[in-house]
């Protein structure tokens, strides 16, 4: 039970962070982008990729749902499922995020 408290609270801020970049702004919060050069940062549409990133944080909200949700009513294929989405979401923002210049202007 502790355990699922915990991680609700972990889920709070992923949350807020997600609603604040899916709205496209907030972009100065993404590392990486936050360390460019302004000559740099003018070449990528910020907004285009604060949406992508806070769509990705939605999904990470979900996962620590459902880890929490494994942690309240004890079963193993919610934790399962919630790390196989976690690995997913991870492994899919980095090929779509660093193929085919989808942020650049």
């Amino acid at each position: 039970m502790v355990e699922t408290i915990v991680l609700l609270f972990i889920m709070i801020p992923f949350l807020i962070f997600a609603i604040v970049l899916s709205q496209g702004k907030g972009a100065f919060l993404i590392a990486g982008y936050n360390t460019m050069s302004d000559s740099k940062k003018a070449t990528y549409d910020e907004k285009a990729l604060a949406k992508f990133t806070g769509k990705i944080m939605y999904g990470y909200c979900f996962c620590i749902l459902l880890w929490a949700l494994d942690g309240l009513f004890q079963t193993e294929w919610l934790f399962i499922m919630g790390t196989i989405l976690f690995v997913g979401l991870t492994v899919f923002m980095l090929i779509y995020g660093n193929t085919g210049n989808r942020f650049k202007k």
